[in-house]
């Protein structure tokens, strides 16, 4: 997985972190959370406010 697959890591998200709001994630927790899931392999250089963004967005529909 890469940045940009914000839907895909948000599946993972909603699987790994079943009792987490995705309302309620710092995006300093967010970026961690998202370069410790198995299978992720992108620089952490290249994640921003925007990429963090549109996974919580992606999050928040999976779990509605």
């Amino acid at each position: 997985m890469k940045w940009t697959d914000s839907r895909e890591i948000a599946i993972a998200l909603a699987d790994k972190l079943p009792d987490v709001d995705a309302r309620t994630v710092r995006f300093t927790d967010l970026r961690d959370w998202v370069m410790g899931l198995e299978g992720f392999d992108d620089e952490p250089g290249r994640c921003g406010e925007k990429i963090l963004e549109a996974i919580q967005m992606a999050w928040i529909d999976e779990a509605d």
